[in-house]
């Protein structure tokens, strides 16, 4: 049942009322500097504030003997010691709604060089309607909207009438084996929430991402004799020139998936890594370089990569010495389908009128074609789950933010979601 206009406006007017403590917990969670490997201070921090707030609380190092035989899993290359998932559980009295996830992720990406940041990235500076900081967009306001939604209710004497989870989970940003160990451990829940930095809108389909490293091996020689050598880093470019053909093979496909069809380049490869050779003076004798590739939703990893290794094998035989010594191609992150948000659900019913009400404007949904933990519950739990949150820029970039009137707008939405989906009873 929709909620009375009466406790709609006091449910916002609470959001409203605590903002500017929220503002200073985001700011305090951007100031650990959750890197990959390194975000177990973040977590700590998460552990303590959920604790502090009534939660049931479970922290945990996620185990790859876990999850490795789990469909979802995407291949790991580094320790897992410092992956830790924290989630906080919140029970009612008494179970009267639906159940709840409310998830995200404290894992950042690399700052690249700081000095062409305007500010320290793990400094986090408020200037105007912008809050800026690796991070802050993506996604710890997200994080702090979904504890400070259910604060807002807390403040009005209120709390979830169904049990309801927060989860922060590592490992989105490179592989989405957090929210998969999270699945893994038992939390399942009516519906999730992820607020991602979503532009106001909810996200209808997203693609799958896969991982890979291409190392070539080359001969060398000194470079006086350079003919009589195999310049591996000159055969890595026309290995890339391979893929990018692959990359323009697979966005021609984009008509035969729905949501797709419109986009004007669905499937990106990225380059993100490279490196070789050991001397100026020395005909490099090995390459390797890191990718990106984005499949439609629907195509299976396992598909994709034998793709990727007949496209790999397929330039290599253009290539005399390649074709004696093929490159060597290792998946090592990533290996995750794409999903598509069913139209129609109860839970995305819910969201618009809390957008609505929040916004005075109708939720509008889009497709992104980046990666996004909402594979883990759709297609693994059969968990309707809304990925929808606050306006940014430059995520993954330099001088990254988050618009605070827009994370006040989604915390207010999630706070109405919450009252709809979940009901609520009295303190």
């Amino acid at each position: 049942m929709a909620l009375s206009p009466d406790l709609s406006q006091a449910i916002l007017a609470a959001v409203d009322d605590g903002f500017e403590d929220q503002i200073a917990f985001t700011e305090t969670l951007s100031r650990f500097p959750s890197l990959r490997g390194q975000e177990h201070t973040a977590q700590d921090f998460l552990h303590r504030e959920l604790q502090a707030r009534g939660y049931t609380m479970d922290r945990w190092t996620i185990a790859v003997e876990d999850i490795e035989n789990h469909p979802g899993f995407s291949p790991v290359a580094v320790d897992y010691s410092n992956a830790i998932n924290v989630v906080g559980t919140l029970r009612p009295n008494a179970e009267t709604g639906r159940s709840l996830i409310l998830n995200g992720h404290v894992d950042v990406v690399p700052t690249g060089p700081e000095d062409m940041w305007t500010s320290p990235p793990f400094e986090p500076r408020r200037e105007g309607d912008w809050l800026y900081g690796r991070g802050v967009a993506d996604m710890k306001a997200g994080i702090a909207a979904n504890i400070f939604a259910v604060e807002a209710l807390k403040r009005l004497g209120y709390r979830p009438a169904a049990t309801l989870y927060q989860q922060s989970v590592v490992e989105e940003e490179c592989t989405g084996n957090g929210a998969l160990a999270a699945l893994v451990r038992g939390y399942t829940a009516d519906a999730a929430i992820i607020p991602e930095p979503e532009d106001d809108m909810l996200v209808r389909a997203n693609v799958g991402v896969l991982w890979f490293k291409v190392r070539v091996q080359g001969a060398p020689v000194h470079v006086r004799e350079a003919g009589s050598g195999a310049n591996a880093i000159e055969a890595a470019y026309e290995l890339i020139r391979g893929l990018r053909e692959l990359e323009e093979d697979w966005n021609s496909r984009k008509g035969a998936y729905r949501y797709f069809e419109d986009l004007d380049h669905p499937i990106n490869f990225n380059v993100g890594k490279i490196a070789g050779g050991d001397w100026a003076s020395s005909v490099p004798a090995w390459c390797e370089f890191d990718c990106r590739i984005a499949i439609y939703p629907g195509v299976k990893p396992q598909d994709a990569a034998r793709e990727i290794e007949d496209t790999l094998r397929k330039t290599s035989d253009a290539i005399p010495f390649l074709a004696n010594n093929p490159p060597e191609l290792t998946f090592n992150g990533f290996f995750a389908e794409g999903y598509v948000l069913e139209e129609g659900s109860e839970a995305e019913e819910t969201l618009a009128r809390a957008h609505l009400a929040s916004y005075n404007a109708p939720l509008e949904s889009f497709v992104t074609p980046g990666y996004l933990d909402g594979r883990v519950f759709t297609i693994y739990a059969d968990m309707p789950c809304l990925v929808y949150g606050p306006y940014s820029d430059s995520i993954h970039g330099f001088d990254e933010r988050v618009r605070l009137s827009s994370v006040k707008r989604v915390t207010g939405a999630i706070a109405l979601f919450i009252a709809e989906w979940c009901g609520l009873e009295a303190i």
